[in-house]
This record gives C-alpha cells, structure tokens and sequence, in this order.
C-alpha cells in the first residue's frame, strides 16, 4: 500500500503557501484547484469507504486541518470519529424472475432491475412473494394521507412510485400541494419508501423508476452496481430489507400489464387520499442471490476552532471526502470514479473555508468542520453523528454543507437548494447583497436534493441546515446567463455525475465556486460572533424537533 503521508506535501504547499495575488480574506480559486486536483488523483482511487483510498484520504485530511491549527473534534483527542460498517456485494449471476399465468419473466440486471442487500448474510432468497402496488407508499397522518390503508404486507414485495402524492397534481386537483406540490418533502425520498417497507414487514422492496421524480437517469441508478454500505447495525434484519432497488420504466409497464393493470391508470388513482393497495394478481415474485459482505471501520474527521466566549454553542460547515472508488470501465477505459466536483471540491471549500476563519479574528462560539465519510452510500457518516455527536447538536446554531460547487464562472446569483426551510435563506441572502449577488431557489425542487445531502442527517434532528448545492439550477453566468449555467449542469449530471469522468480539469474557472465558499465565510463569522439562534420556518418538517429542545440554548 503506498505511504499517504508522501500525497501530503502538494496540499500543504497549497494550504500554507501565501498567494499574494489573492487576498488573505478571499478564497484561492487556486487553491480550490490543487486541493480537488489532489484528492482526485488516480493515487486516492476513488475514495471509496473501506478501501486503501479511505486511509490516504483520511491521512491527508488530518494533516491539512493539524497544519491550518485547528483543533482535533472527533474521538479521544483525534480528529477522527470511527463509524463501524459493512459493505455488501450481490454477485453478478443472481436470479430474478415474476412467474404468473403465462409462465415465467426473468428480470435482467442492469435492463430491468438494480438491487442490493445491506444484510451481512451469505445469501438472499424470495421465494414465490406475492407483489402489492402500494402508491407512493405515504404514511402521513399529519396530512390526512395513508397509502397503506392498513394491508398485510409481511412476506410480500412493496412496489411503490417514486416522490410525492402530488408531485404530477394539475390544477384543481384535490391532492395538488397537499405535501410540497413541486418541492419534495422526505415522503419523497426511496430511503422514506424502504423504512416503510420494512416497519410494514415487506420481504422486499421496488421502485418504479421515473427519471423526473427521482431526479436522475437510470443510468444513475446502476451506478451501485449490486454494491451496499451500512452502519454495522445489532440486529440488521430488524432494520433493513433482505432486497431492496429499483425496477425501470419499461420493465415495470410490462409487469403491470402482464397482471391485467395499466401503470398509468394506477399513477393516477395513487394522487387520491382514497386511494388502495393493489395487489398484483398472479405475479410472484422470486430471487436467488449470493452475497459477499465485509465489515470495516470507516472514518469521519471533524476539526474545531474554539469559541472565545461560548466554546459549547457551535456552527458546523461540512462536506463529504468519499467518492465511487472503483467501477466497470467507462467507455474511454476509465474505471476509476474521482468524484472531482462531487464533492473533492466542497472538501476544498471547507478546507478554505477553515484557513480563513483561523486566520482571523478568534469568533465567540465553536466553529466545526466535519468531513464525512458514506455520502454517496446513504449519508452514512454523517448520520452516525447525528445519533452520535461529538458536541451537543441543541447548541448547535447552525449546519452548512458545500456539495457540488459550479466550475463554470462567476456568477450573478447562489442556487439555494431547500428555500424556505428556514432562517439561514435571510443571512444567506445578506451575505450574497454584500457580494452584489442574489439568491435563486432551486429550480427543480421536485428532485429532493434537499434530502439527498449530508445536511439532512442534522437537518432532521433539528439543526438549522443551509446547502450549496451546483445541481439545484444553472447559476446565472457572468458569461452566458442562466442558459449557460443550465448548460454546465446538464452537461455534468448527463455525462459525469457519479463517473469516471467527473475529474479534475485545468479548464475549470472556480472563480463563481469561490465566492459561495466566501459567502458561507460570511455566513459562519456573523452566526458565530453573536448569540443568534436561526430557525426553522413554520410549517418546517424539522421545526418541532428543534423546539424540544429550546432550553438548552437559553441564556
């Protein structure tokens, strides 16, 4: 294995490098570059949880933040925080079929179905489970909504439709913004969909793909390649399914139909808070599947400026270090997955990020800086400190998470993805007047990205939680406008969106990356140098569980 400590030198050199054509207040495009340069580098392979890649990661993180003065935040003095998991892979010869009336229908994976398993078992095998369309699988009481209506559904197969109820409602449609209408609420979110299926005691769980709803291709969805990652759990097969994923588009219409039910018809009737589970009469569903599973400690690493005044009240700014690690080759011969833009440059941004809080004046509460491991496995890391924090998440004012940054420029606005969540849209949009710059609300919030990042994890224990996140809309461009910044979005999230392609370019100009990485500076000296505690706004998912919490942060 090689030696991390020999990767450090070029991210020291950039970290503790003057650049006197930049000034000591601003973020180093600069530097943003060779840091993401870096920790993209064929060397970390990926940097996939559990593999050599993790070790130099970590390696390197600890070093920059020890070199920058920080604070160690994580366990016993460290810098780090153990998170125990597992890694499970389906092996590629596993059998999936639907028998029914007219025989027997193998499911092809990769055309038909992408599935994995998050037990530590040796095998998987559904025998004959009948198969229930449960709609969009809502329980929510709060909302006058149940999808259920309260059917068995134990030694069966779940098959729900992605996103909300009224995700596809039209004008003058009863359930129209009886969640969030286009904005996605958690009920929207797969991971919502499989917690379900397993309180209800589903055998297994699938989604029908539709690219619009969940937000991403087909494509994306094989990206797992039959791989899983968990937190090592006491009693897996209490909290997880034995098989859970997808099935696309195609083949879910001819399932449908081969059960004498048109897809179509039953989205529709699934926008009714009558609604009913459908049982699809005939098909049984059967898989056989080996199973390889490992377990292994992976590591968050967290640093800490310390208060001058208020040491236990903190602001957090986070960003996740893992990527893909390794796949099938690309078509260019390309197996490594570099995660560049998602998210070795967030890494890069909260690295600045903590060099120029360091270097100025000492701010009266904490500032953290979390970089978490398992993002791209289920925000993971991130969720194990949110059961498991290392400072006290009531005294916390506020997260703010740096996911995917533009490369495109300069830009006249900030892409806020979850406006109207809470408070923190204010100081946001503050810090963007200072810049002579506005904020836009993420244009497609039907996509959920507000769910799909690490904030969430703190987000839904109540901490105040703001992301950057560049795939929440084309930025408007200096150069371009708004088409050219949907342009590079469209570019990225076809082409180079969890691929080997999203690498490291010297054509990038993070010019535009570095000024929302100076507005969340911004955003973090004003939070931390007075007792402000930002809400949630009414109506908020997570403002009641904020509220029980409301005397730990009076005076």
């Amino acid at each position: 294995m090689l030696n991390p400590l020999h990767l450090l030198t070029p991210l020291l050199a950039v970290l503790l490098a003057a650049s006197p054509a930049v000034s000591r207040d601003r973020t180093d495009p600069a530097r943003l570059s060779a840091i993401t340069r870096e920790l993209a580098s064929d060397a970390f392979g990926g940097r996939a949880p559990g593999t050599p890649g993790e070790a130099l990661t970590v390696a390197y993180l600890e070093a920059a933040f020890r070199d920058l003065g920080l604070e160690p935040a994580g366990e016993a003095g460290t810098f780090v925080q153990a998170v125990p998991m597992i890694r499970t892979q389906l092996a590629a010869d596993g059998r999936y079929a639907v028998s029914g009336p007219k025989g027997e229908t193998f499911l092809a994976v990769g055309r038909d179905i992408s599935v994995i398993s998050l037990l530590p078992v040796d095998w998987v095998t559904v025998q004959t489970a009948p198969m229930v369309f449960v709609g969009y699988g809502v329980h929510a009481p709060e909302r006058g909504w149940d999808d259920f209506k309260g059917v068995d559904l134990k030694g069966k197969v779940a098959v729900f439709l992605i996103n909300d109820p009224d995700f596809e409602a039209t004008a003058g449609d009863p359930v129209a913004n009886r969640f969030g209408g286009r904005s996605a609420t958690y009920y929207a979110r797969w991971t919502y969909k499989f917690e379900e299926a397993v309180r209800r005691g589903a055998v297994a769980a699938l989604i029908v793909h539709q690219t619009e709803g969940a937000g991403y291709g087909w494509s994306t969805v094989l990206a797992s390649g039959g791989e899983g990652y968990d937190v090592a759990r006491a009693a897996p097969s209490t909290e997880r399914l034995p098989l859970q994923g997808w099935l696309s588009a195609d083949a879910s219409t001819r399932l449908f139909a081969a059960a004498g039910l048109d897809l179509e018809t039953l989205r529709r009737q699934a926008r009714s808070a009558n609604f009913r589970p459908v049982e699809l009469k005939g098909l049984e569903f059967s898989a056989s599947v080996g199973v390889t599973f490992s377990r292994f400690e992976s590591r968050n690493v967290i640093a800490r400026i310390p208060g001058r005044k208020r040491p236990d009240e903190s602001v957090m700014l986070a960003a996740h270090w893992d990527a893909y690690g390794e796949g099938p080759a690309d078509a260019a011969g390309r197996r490594i997955r570099p995660g560049a833009v998602d998210d070795a440059l967030g890494v890069a941004g909260v690295l600045e990020a903590a060099r120029l809080l360091k270097s100025g004046p000492r701010l009266e509460r904490s500032v953290l800086f979390a970089l978490w491991t398992a993002e791209e496995r289920g925000l993971l890391g991130s969720e194990f400190y949110g059961a498991r924090p290392t400072t006290p998440l009531a005294k916390m004012a506020a997260n703010l998470t740096l996911d995917v940054l533009q490369t495109a420029g300069p830009a006249k606005d900030v892409v806020l993805v979850g406006a109207g969540q809470s408070e923190l849209d204010d100081l946001l949009a503050e810090a963007a007047r200072r810049q002579k710059r506005t904020v836009t609300p993420d244009a497609r919030p039907e996509r959920a990205l507000f769910f799909r990042a690490d904030h969430f994890s703190l987000a839904r224990r109540g901490v105040p939680a703001l992301l950057l996140m560049g795939l929440g809309g084309g930025a408007d461009l200096v150069e371009g406008g708004r088409a050219a910044g949907d342009a590079w979005v469209s570019r990225y999230t076809d082409d180079c969106y969890h691929k080997a392609c999203d690498a490291w370019s010297a054509d990038w100009d993070l010019r535009g990356a570095a000024a929302d990485v100076d507005l969340v500076v911004d955003m973090t000296r004003r939070l931390a140098r007075t007792g402000v505690w930002p809400d949630w706004r009414p109506g908020s998912e997570f403002g009641r569980t904020r509220a029980e919490t409301a005397s730990a942060r009076r005076p």
